[in-house]
């Protein structure tokens, strides 16, 4: 008897709906890609690594990233559309299967004074209704808890009209804010120095002002106060009578005659607020600069504390705690707090505050404050502060986009932000991460590796693959990914010592320290052990002390590194001396520009709400200059042909023959020094990347003939190979007789110094003492903190 044989069931076939699971990339040419063509596997960590400047910002935030976020903007009303940012479609032939990107960059927050941790992360939002629901004193709705609203009153008479009647009815108005009438809620209020001002054992006609640029022949400055009839010129300024004072500091803008010229007389303090304060510093040329920040004090504000709020807002408690001291203190001894209130009708309140506070201590920024300025934050911390809006978002199969999140992370906190990165893509999403530390590349499942060098010699993918695969491929990222430094064999002897006594800068607990001079001396701790605060906040900011932070560079897409760091000027120069013209013919910015596109070398167009477009300008082929100045030559080139060269052959240009510069060419050798040798000097600096614009602000400061540098963090951005050269530079600047203070987490750099502080043990109020002084070798040797154990498993020991 034969048995039937039942065929063996075929598995289902894949639904079409599930054949989308790559993003899909074809000829990408933003800013300098070559047609990069790849896929990217959705649902998945994928890490960007290549030198600075290869393009992996390009590929991922500007390509990627900008066309997702342009797309969905599209679904918008042209209504809506016309308030958004006009985004132009990237420079690519096919970009497929993007879903919803979320980009997390490092761009620092807002500068805004009255911007703080709680406002920019919603906290501050729901412990203000908590405080309204619950507070005792009970003095009104959340508004009257925000040091963003100020207190309004207003009464008047309104018509009524009802039927045929109208009737004139009294009304009352008021709006309860919780804003410091003193600091407007700022928390700070400033003064100004009086004794910068002038020197009050002269007379005005003896020249009592020292105010830059005030000479004593110049009428609209001086001439006006000793000639105004209101004051005795011939009087020191310390005996003037009450009203004097009063008319020579204070007095309102009154109309007056000088010398035949009809001129506004007004006090001091206004016109210097007028004329110094209400100007941009960073835009300041810098002996102004230095004169402002030495004449204009920021004190806190008598009224309120510091804490921004009115007192009514203050004098209303839970558990006897205030809603500034709530802001006021660390995030995780805040959210233990919040655990403790108990109450029912607001128990989902408390579920939400509780997950935003908790999410902080986790992300490793439990030591903030919710009142700590938002400006302040470095670039690591502001984007860590953005990421807590994406931990708990029920969203999935989102594109998340990440710009080196391990910015400004001690080795033992990187742990920690892996753990998050893993966590977001296990929900479900898209991960890309643009990453050079060798400890976040290890977790990646797949990895595209750009270069093989910067700039122009970048832009093309080297290797697409795995971990291991990039390990053994033969690209700069795979030679250098298990590079280790070795601990310095021997020191260099320190010179001398900078005594701080007794810091006690934001966390540092009475912090006494001997900082050696004439060496490579290196901060280290984790993130919050008050490293920035002992450096810039108690080495003192004198003479001689030149700080490279991690603000960012402002520049408009006119600037480019030649005008940036002051090479232009000799170019200029020299052009003008070498065919007998002004100077001012070599500038795109004034009167050398093709009037056609006012030397933009393109012509804008403003679509309304669809994407504006640049073209290049016709008259000048982008050249930005008119074309009689194009008829000048310097060594055989004209100022378009210098602009477009890359700062290594303008080097070799500017050193001798015809074209032989000093000037130039020792300010072109500074950015050869830093790595920034492949950059074009015309290359508008919005397109550099953030390690580079950080070594463009190395390189200008090391023209200052500062004594001692201080750096913060100048690995950022900076790849594996490129932090070999940064030592080498470091070297020569101790060398050369400098002293040399970096604040850095990057083991290599710890490696290579003199001498290690190490802060900590902790951070916010669990650091702020030193654990350790001495030279590497020794903290290796110790391990006693979480520096030293990190540093020996880098280096072997």
């Amino acid at each position: 008897m034969s048995m039937a044989t039942t065929p063996e069931p075929q598995p289902p076939a894949p639904h079409a709906a599930d054949s989308h699971d790559l993003i899909r990339v074809h000829g990408a040419r933003e800013n300098n890609l070559k047609d990069v063509s790849i896929e990217i596997p959705k649902r998945r960590l994928t890490v960007f690594t290549g030198v600075s400047g290869s393009g992996k910002s390009s590929l991922v935030f500007d390509t990627i990233a900008a066309e997702s976020q342009r797309l969905i903007n599209e679904t918008y009303s042209a209504f809506l559309q016309g308030f958004m940012p006009n985004r132009a479609r990237p420079e690519v032939d096919v970009l497929d299967g993007l879903t919803t990107a979320i980009s997390v960059d490092q761009q620092r927050m807002g500068g805004d004074p009255r911007s703080t941790v709680g406002t920019a992360t919603d906290a501050n939002a729901m412990l203000r209704i908590l405080f309204s629901r619950l507070g005792q004193p009970h003095i009104g709705p959340p508004s009257a808890y925000s040091f963003n609203t100020a207190t309004v009153r207003a009464s008047g008479a309104i018509t009524v009209e009802r039927g045929a009647k109208t009737k004139a009815e009294k009304a009352t108005f008021t709006r309860t804010g919780g804003m410091c009438t003193r600091c407007e809620g700022r928390g700070k209020v400033s003064d100004i120095d009086l004794t910068q001002l002038y020197d009050d054992s002269k007379s005005i006609a003896e020249g009592a002002f020292t105010i830059p640029g005030w000479k004593s022949d110049n009428v609209w400055t001086v001439g006006i106060y000793a000639e105004s009839g209101f004051l005795d010129p011939n009087k020191p300024i310390r005996r003037f009578t009450k009203k004097e004072m009063h008319d020579f500091l204070y007095r309102e803008p009154t109309k007056v005659k000088v010398n035949g010229v009809n001129l506004t007389y007004e006090g001091l303090i206004p016109k210097i607020q007028k004329s110094f304060l209400s100007k941009d510093k960073e835009a300041m040329q810098p002996h102004i600069r230095a004169f402002v920040e030495r004449a204009v004090t920021f004190t806190t504000c008598p009224e309120c504390d510091g804490t921004r709020l009115s007192e009514g807002a203050r004098s209303s408690k839970i558990a006897g705690i205030s809603i500034a001291d709530a802001c006021g203190m660390e995030i995780r001894d805040l959210a233990e707090w919040v655990r403790g209130v108990h109450e029912p009708s607001v128990t989902p309140l408390l579920t939400a505050l509780q997950g935003t506070l908790d999410s902080f201590t986790e992300i490793g920024l439990g030591y903030l404050s919710l009142d700590r300025s938002a400006g302040t934050l470095s670039g690591g911390e502001a984007q860590r502060v953005k990421m807590i809006r994406h931990l708990g978002s029920s969203l999935t199969d989102v594109t998340y986009v990440f710009d080196e999140p391990t910015i400004g992370l001690h080795p033992h906190d990187i742990q920690r932000m892996n753990d998050l990165l893993l966590r977001l893509r296990d929900k479900g999403n898209t991960v890309l991460v643009v990453e050079h530390k060798p400890e976040a590349i290890a977790i990646a499942d797949h990895v595209v590796d750009l270069g093989p060098g910067a700039g122009t010699a970048g832009g093309t993918v080297c290797f697409e693959g795995t971990v291991d695969g990039l390990r053994a491929s033969d690209t700069v990222t795979g030679r250098h990914l298990d590079d280790r430094a070795t601990v310095k064999e021997s020191v260099r002897k320190p010179t001398g010592a900078l005594e701080i006594r007794g810091a006690t800068a934001n966390n540092l607990q009475g912090v006494d320290v001997d900082i050696p001079l004439g060496v490579l001396c290196v901060i280290t701790g984790v993130a919050g052990s008050g490293k920035s605060s002992l450096v810039h906040g108690s080495v003192p900011a004198e003479e001689g002390v030149v700080s490279v932070d991690q603000s960012p560079i402002r520049g408009s897409r006119r600037s480019n590194p030649a005008t940036y760091t002051g090479l232009l000027d000799p170019i200029r120069k020299a052009f003008a001396k070498a065919n007998g013209v002004k100077p001012a013919l070599f500038s795109a910015n004034s009167e050398g520009a093709c009037p056609t596109c006012n030397g933009a070398g393109v012509i804008y167009t403003d679509l309304a709400m669809m994407a504006g477009v640049a073209t290049t300008c016709e008259d000048c082929e982008g050249k930005r200059f008119q074309a009689s100045v194009l008829d000048y030559h310097l060594g055989g080139r004209d100022i378009s042909e210098v602009l477009a060269m890359s700062v290594t052959e303008a080097e070799e240009f500017f050193a001798d023959g015809e074209a032989r510069t000093p000037a130039a060419h020792k300010i072109l050798e500074r950015l050869v020094d830093v790595g920034l040798g492949y950059l074009s000097l015309g290359q508008p600096l919005t397109t550099l990347s953030g390690g580079e614009r950080q070594r463009l602000k190395l390189a200008t400061h090391m023209a200052e003939k500062g004594g001692v540098y201080v750096l913060d963090e100048p690995t950022t951005g900076l790849h594996l190979a490129d932090v070999e050269q940064l030592l080498g530079l470091l070297d020569r600047l101790v060398e050369s007789g400098k002293s040399v203070i970096v604040i850095e987490h990057h083991q290599a750099v710890m490696a290579h110094a003199d001498w290690i502080i190490d802060l900590g043990p902790g951070a916010g109020h669990d650091g702020g003492r030193i654990v350790f002084e001495g030279t590497p070798a020794d903290l290796v040797a110790d391990r006693s903190t979480l520096t030293g154990e990190h540093l020996a498993a880098y280096v072997g020991a």
